[in-house]
């Protein structure tokens, strides 16, 4: 995680900055992607690739994660594996509840992160309709605001999902993007300390956006071709 003085100081007025949430990803398990619909926003890759980039923004600017599981040895298997490396190694608060705000483990790691005091919730999580609008109105009840990354989020159907959304934005919730987290929370190419890893994420993780940042790059500005790890073929017998 870096340090503070990498983070870009940001003036609030009811928006998201790095120092203000707390990132919480409820579910981020097998059994529980293997139920998502495939329709519409649903493309179980798509959330993959959009939680990582989400770790991965909330690494380059410090923002505390919260991960919390539900059964996983009787149902629903462990954390995706990219997401715990994209958070560099994390231990999940595991849960019997499928409401996480019903775990007093999950409040109080909330409670409590970056130092306690942090009443915006970016929350991600599958299902939208339980694991995700369950906790989600009841911790905007407690005096919290929750902004779901609703492209980070799947359901087992586009109607389960649709109404999981317009039930927690009458409560109150707000939907946001991956993408417009990272940038909400860069908020300034000027911020020069975070500029570079954010660039990273975009080339990475979201798609034709990524693409043109190296295109102008390379084309407008004449800069080298970003350079990747050369990938390491798997040894045989490897799982």
């Amino acid at each position: 995680m870096p340090s503070a003085s990498h983070r870009p100081k940001l003036t609030e007025k009811g928006l998201l900055t790095p120092d203000n949430c707390v990132v919480a990803m409820i579910d981020l398990q097998p059994q529980m992607l293997f139920g998502v619909g495939m329709s519409g926003e649903f493309d179980r890759q798509s959330i993959i690739n959009r939680n990582v980039a989400l770790c991965k923004a909330a690494r380059v600017f410090g923002v505390p994660t919260v991960l919390s599981t539900v059964e996983t040895k009787a149902f629903s298997g462990n954390t995706w594996p990219q997401v715990i490396a994209a958070l560099g190694g994390q231990d999940p608060i595991e849960r019997t509840s499928m409401n996480s705000w019903d775990d007093a483990n999950f409040v109080k790691a909330v409670q409590t992160a970056g130092g306690g005091g942090r009443k915006k919730i970016v929350l991600t999580g599958l299902w939208t309709e339980t694991c995700v609008a369950l906790p989600t109105i009841q911790a905007i009840h407690d005096g919290y605001e929750v902004f779901i990354v609703e492209d980070c989020c799947g359901d087992i159907s586009q109607l389960a999902h649709d109404n999981a959304m317009k039930r927690c934005i009458q409560a109150g919730a707000r939907p946001v993007t991956a993408l417009s987290v990272m940038l909400e929370w860069q908020r300034d190419w000027a911020h020069r300390g975070t500029y570079d890893a954010v660039m990273d994420i975009a080339k990475s993780h979201f798609g034709a956006y990524g693409i043109g940042v190296e295109y102008a790059y390379t084309m407008v500005h004449k800069a080298p071709p970003s350079a990747y790890p050369e990938y390491k073929v798997p040894a045989a017998g490897g799982h």
